[in-house]
């Protein structure tokens, strides 16, 4: 018999705890990472017990009579581990269906974790989703790396890590957020009138809470910061979260070298490199020319998908 329990504070360490053991999690699930915007979004995490012994968590908001997993975070859905069996998904969507019934929630939309990041295969969601007609809502193209099988660099990629070498551009590791957040915006507002999700500060409050999670890759010329990657750093996933450059490190190739410098450093460490979304209006519009920047270094399509189940 599954059972429901709402996510609250002292239920932390026993949330956290399975979080090491599953088979689907991220750093990101752990509630000192979805802790930081707890001023957003009003948290509606659930913990599934079948009889007393936890099987598996959704991390989840609420947003008026919707059940989102996760809004604040890049994916969600349900984080279970090597217990969880068909029939037991099923049963938890049944559970969850009448959590939501005598919730007043009217529907639930649900982000999928991609395959790549998965330790032992997780997609039992995927078909109790089907089973309970949900619809998929969006479908967005990610570019990834398999660092098994690598596609070698076009010439043109070649030249401009050369010519930031040339130059003298350098790649280190950096923990100024702020300027690299500014840079970010910079772009972000001239080319998309949009802004970063993460401010300055509360990404160096997240790198002071995983440091070994969240990295910064800092392109520098004569002294300034002129493109960079914040990555996150998974079990078998590097996942560059933000790219930036400016004029001057797309004309001298900056940020192709702090790519090219990324993936040397982890492609005999990790199985993928994740390059993110390509896409805009919930996948409707495709960003030509940014996933053909990605593609360049070998990277080939994953799709993120987002589900919609009413109740």
């Amino acid at each position: 018999m599954i059972s429901i329990v709402k996510y609250s504070s002292q239920n932390l360490d026993s949330w956290n705890n399975f979080i090491k053991s599953s088979k689907n999690s991220l750093f990101m699930h752990n509630r000192y990472f979805m802790e930081y915007h707890s001023d957003r979004f009003e948290d509606n995490s659930l913990m599934f017990y079948d009889d007393e012994e936890l099987l598996a968590l959704l991390p989840a908001n609420k947003k008026q009579n919707e059940l989102i997993s996760h809004g604040g975070l890049t994916y969600g859905g349900f984080i279970t581990n090597s217990k969880m069996k068909e029939y037991k998904m099923l049963e938890c969507f049944e559970a969850l269906k009448n959590y939501m019934s005598q919730n007043n929630f009217s529907h639930l939309v649900y982000k999928t974790i991609p395959y790549c990041y998965f330790t032992n295969p997780a997609q039992e969601d995927l078909y109790a989703l089907f089973r309970n007609y949900a619809t998929l809502l969006k479908i967005e193209p990610s570019t990834v790396i398999d660092f098994r099988f690598p596609i070698k660099l076009p010439k043109g990629r070649k030249a401009q890590i050369a010519r930031a070498k040339r130059e003298g551009v350098t790649i280190e590791l950096s923990t100024d957020f702020n300027t690299f957040i500014e840079l970010e915006n910079k772009v972000l507002f001239e080319h998309h009138n949009t802004k970063a999700v993460h401010t300055g500060p509360e990404l160096k409050l997240l790198h002071s809470r995983f440091p070994e999670q969240i990295e910064l890759y800092a392109a520098m010329y004569n002294g300034k910061m002129i493109a960079g990657s914040v990555v996150f750093v998974y079990q078998n996933v590097i996942h560059t979260q933000y790219l930036a450059a400016d004029d001057t490190a797309r004309e001298i190739g900056a940020l192709d070298y702090c790519i090219s410098e990324i993936i040397n450093k982890y492609s005999s460490a990790k199985q993928f490199l994740d390059f993110g979304i390509s896409t805009e209006d919930g996948g409707r519009i495709l960003n030509e020319g940014l996933i053909s920047q990605k593609e360049g270094f070998g990277g080939r399509t994953i799709v993120y998908q987002t589900w919609e189940m009413n109740i």
